[in-house]
């Protein structure tokens, strides 16, 4: 999991880009932006359309089994295939409706749509394969490899929505949002601002 977070991680860099880029554009336009803080934050979001925010590397065990000549020759093919499943926020969802600001408390509350599972990437050239059989054909070889690539990719999809990687993505997302919007509005004149994220269906913080 090291290599999921610094994946993580590595996602900021656009938003930090961005997020430079964007207070030097609401120093420009202090005076109009600080009359609106939301359409500061629909403005950070404007400039990406969907932000991967965590990555998952995971490691499929999967087998496919044949059979032929009327059952009597078996054959079966267990394969361990690495593979990576991204995380993605679709912020052309972020509108309005969805944040509101506190200007008493200088509270800025963000409700996120869930997150989108990328297609699971498999890293075939890293697979491990395991053949049991008194004779494998290549036909039968290409069918065994085709059928484990196709289970490992439903199986990967399936890991990477486990509570645990679930959350760790959230927080991430969170995490990203939080910083990312926190920058350009305290440039743009609001000062010290509280951003609370959450997302769909969860309680505001």
């Amino acid at each position: 999991m090291a290599e999921s977070g610094n994946a993580g991680r590595r996602q900021l860099l656009p938003w930090l880009l961005l997020a430079g880029a964007l207070a030097l554009a609401a120093w420009a336009w202090w005076p109009a932006a600080k009359r609106d803080v939301l359409a500061t934050t629909l403005t950070a979001f404007e400039k990406q359309n969907r932000l991967t925010v965590f990555s998952a590397e995971l490691s499929p065990v999967v087998a496919a089994d044949e059979a032929e000549l009327f059952g009597m020759l078996k054959t079966r093919q267990v394969a361990v295939i690495p593979a990576r499943v991204d995380y993605t926020l679709d912020l052309a969802a972020m509108t309005r409706d969805r944040m509101s600001w506190n200007e008493a408390t200088k509270r800025l509350d963000v409700r996120l749509p869930p997150l989108t599972l990328s297609r699971a990437n498999l890293d075939e050239g890293r697979a491990q394969y395991l053949r049991e059989g008194v004779w494998i054909s290549r036909t039968t070889q290409d069918k065994l490899t085709r059928e484990n690539t196709e289970a490992a990719e439903r199986q990967a999809i399936v890991q990477a929505a486990n509570p645990v990687l679930m959350g760790l993505a959230r927080a991430a997302a969170k995490d990203a949002v939080r910083q990312n919007l926190a920058i350009p509005l305290q440039v743009a004149g609001f000062g010290e601002v509280t951003v609370a994220v959450r997302f769909d269906g969860e309680a505001a913080p």
